[in-house]
């Protein structure tokens, strides 16, 4: 055994990112759909963008599966919600009804909407990001992510990740979280529940 997947066994998050992995590939598999969606949603920092890409490297058909990151289109620190339904308008309902969809993401740095995207209806789909299993959306998804952690874990994962930029924003955005678990209630929605520590 290399001492990489020495290491990696023995971290609690990666496996259980690698059982939740394993177990959504056989599950897309099942779905016996051409171009099946996956959302993935959870809070900030329990594992969802490291998840879809362990789920595209191992993805279970033929050919390739497209992906976007809501990340990507919120519209800004106050813009969960909003995001969100984006989402569901530009890319989800579309790629339903066969659709090519288009979606714009969001500069980060400049505060404004910046290049186009193109979303193909004949691929498979991921969409990951924290607000997105509502009752809107869940119709439109194939095989439907809740990942829960604990607000310690996640909070240290994701200030490692984005720093400073994230830190003063914390509070803000796990309050819009917040609202969405309350008033949506993703895990409900879910067709799979994963724990991440």
């Amino acid at each position: 055994m290399s001492s990489a997947s020495s290491r990696s066994s023995r971290d609690p998050v990666d496996h259980a990112l690698g059982h939740a992995a394993s177990v959504l590939r056989e599950a897309v598999a099942a779905t016996a759909a051409a171009n099946p969606v996956v959302l993935i949603d959870g809070r900030s920092g329990a594992g969802k963008s490291s998840l879809a890409r362990r789920l595209i490297r191992d993805w279970p058909m033929r050919g390739r599966v497209q992906s976007v990151a809501l990340d990507a289109i919120y519209p800004g620190w106050d813009g969960l919600r909003e995001g969100v339904d984006l989402a569901r308008t530009q890319i989800l309902v579309p790629h339903a009804r066969g659709l090519i969809g288009v979606w714009r993401s969001w500069d980060w740095d400049l505060h404004g909407w910046d290049a186009a995207h193109a979303v193909d209806p004949s691929l498979p789909l991921i969409v990951e990001g924290a607000g997105l299993l509502t009752t809107a959306t869940a119709q439109l998804g194939d095989v439907r992510v809740w990942l829960e952690s604990p607000a310690s874990s996640r909070r240290r994962r994701a200030l490692d990740r984005d720093g400073e930029t994230y830190r003063p924003h914390w509070e803000r955005w796990a309050a819009q979280e917040d609202r969405h678990v309350t008033e949506d209630q993703p895990a409900a929605h879910a067709t799979h529940v994963f724990r991440v520590p």
